[in-house]
């Protein structure tokens, strides 16, 4: 029997448009592999929706708050629906960068110098000493990112406006120089390490993200061996850290620039990572021999409930 997939998609975070490319490109993919597929564009009514639709999976597509934050995960647990990527419990620690790095912490993983302040706060006073970057505790695809140069006199006042829409935590990091890498994990295995730069050098924003042609990947990543396997095994730890399933993506930085420090750092684990044309984890799959269909349809076969 055909299985009914139920693709959650675009939802009411800042992250809807690229959920929508997520989802749309998940669902072209799934129906090549044969399943029945339902795009849902998920709203405040959703749990009516599947309760009503039944589907057999529900392929989450969701990028940030409601969607990759324990909440939508919550209601699928309800409704005994079962759906891909992480559970409630791993899904809410990772969204929240601050209980995330408590956690990696306590597992041994490597982060940078950080702490978690009022936005008020930090637009009052340097809370490290620049060159740091400022980033809401919840929020993804780096919105509502401020990276403070060592040459900046005064805090970032960005923070004080009225209509600030990234809510009032906010975790204000040291900045690591040097490169940025990230590692999927897939299952129950860390696969291979992409750096990736800024087509015009600048660092890692939205656009650079999610624009084609915004960024330049390098796979495999130009590392010495034992940084490469560093990162393998780091992106391991913290996938089982947070409790993560099904696909994650960790991302770092290394510093090897000339009278660097050579740290390797986390940032953070993404729980439900991109899956647009553009995006990572479809690229490091296919490096290793997984299309993205295949890589789709193992996800929908690795579905449950209770996870």
């Amino acid at each position: 029997m055909t299985k009914h997939v139920a693709v959650l998609m675009g939802g009411l975070s800042a992250e809807r448009e690229v959920s929508l490319r997520s989802g749309e490109a998940s669902a072209r993919a799934l129906e090549a592999e044969g399943f029945k597929v339902t795009r849902l564009d998920v709203d405040r009514k959703i749990g009516e929706t599947l309760a009503a639709l039944r589907p057999d999976v529900a392929f989450n597509a969701l990028h940030g708050r409601y969607g990759e934050d324990g909440i939508i995960q919550g209601v699928l647990e309800m409704l005994r629906i079962p759906y891909t990527h992480s559970g409630v419990l791993a899904s809410a620690l990772a969204m929240h960068k601050d209980r995330a790095k408590d956690v990696l912490r306590a597992a041994g993983v490597p982060l940078a110098r950080g702490v978690a302040v009022d936005r008020r706060e930090a637009a009052s006073r340097h809370v490290l000493p620049p060159p740091y970057v400022v980033k809401p505790v919840a929020e993804g695809s780096s919105f509502g990112v401020i990276i403070v140069r060592a040459d900046h006199a005064h805090p970032p006042q960005e923070l004080t406006r009225e209509d600030w829409p990234f809510g009032d935590e906010v975790l204000v990091e040291s900045f690591v120089a040097g490169r940025e890498l990230t590692c999927a994990v897939i299952g129950d295995k860390a696969y291979d390490v992409i750096e990736i730069r800024a087509a015009d050098g600048g660092w890692y924003d939205y656009d650079a993200k999610y624009a084609k042609g915004g960024s330049i990947h390098l796979l495999p990543a130009n590392l010495k061996e034992f940084v490469y396997q560093n990162v393998q095994e780091l992106a391991l730890v913290a996938h089982r850290a947070l409790g993560c399933r099904g696909v994650s993506r960790t991302d770092f930085r290394y510093d090897d620039t000339p009278g660097g420090t050579g740290e390797l750092v986390v940032l953070e684990v993404n729980s439900q990572p991109g899956m647009t044309e553009t995006s990572l984890v479809p690229e490091i799959a296919a490096y290793a021999g997984v299309s993205f269909g295949e890589l789709v349809r193992w996800m929908v076969e690795d579905a449950s409930c209770d996870r």
